[in-house]
């Protein structure tokens, strides 16, 4: 019994970690510019709507952070997360060089690659 219950959670581990390199990668790197290197999504197109935008686009980062929680995730992965979450949303809220900003610092990847590594890199 013990067994299937440890499988049921590394499926469900599993499952998670997949959702949550999918949302990183649909709001930070889902589109790129032809011709350039320069990758980007939803998180840069969302926190051009002042006010609304980069607040919105945090609620995705809490949700991986408690991605992280629920998976007993340590401490200080979870403050990391925190961090780069709150560097997004605080740098990402000034007009115009907060937008540019956006489109270099990933920190819903950076977030995914974390708790990733956090998992023991979970296939």
């Amino acid at each position: 019994m013990t067994e299937t219950a440890l499988t049921l959670d590394d499926a469900e581990k599993t499952a998670d970690l997949a959702r949550v390199e999918r949302v990183a990668r649909l709001l930070d790197t889902r589109y790129g510019l032809p011709g350039t290197r320069l990758r980007f999504g939803l998180d840069s197109l969302i926190g051009l709507i002042p006010g609304v935008g980069d607040t919105a686009m945090m609620l995705p980062s809490l949700w991986m952070i408690a991605v992280g929680w629920k998976h007993g995730v340590p401490a200080g992965t979870l403050v990391r997360m925190g961090g780069n979450a709150a560097i997004d949303y605080v740098i990402g809220s000034i007009p115009l060089a907060g937008d540019l900003f956006d489109l270099v610092f990933k920190s819903h990847r950076r977030n995914a690659a974390l708790l990733r590594e956090a998992l023991g890199g979970a296939p």
